[in-house]
């Protein structure tokens, strides 16, 4: 599959309601509110973004920084969202 194909069928099912992620086994699709519906450090996991695998990206590649961001962001976010026992609808 060519880097256009995957930018495609990542979009398309974005619009479908789903969220696909890059595992061993390959793309991976889930629908989206389930996704979020898991703890946080399930979340954080399937995207490759919890603490300890960001902080593996370190060597040579600054973007680590924003990742780690990105967890933090996503984890407050949860909170919140739990804090409030607001689920997706």
């Amino acid at each position: 599959m060519t880097e256009e194909n995957i930018k495609a069928l990542v979009l398309r099912k974005a619009k479908e309601g789903k969220v696909c992620i890059m595992t061993i086994d390959g793309l991976m699709e889930a629908d989206l509110d389930g996704f979020i519906s898991q703890p946080t450090e399930g979340i954080l996991y399937d995207l490759n973004r919890d603490r300890v695998t960001v902080l593996s990206f370190i060597e040579g590649n600054p973007k680590w920084i924003n990742d780690f961001a990105v967890g933090l962001v996503i984890g407050r976010l949860k909170e919140m969202v739990d804090e409030k026992g607001e689920r997706p609808k």
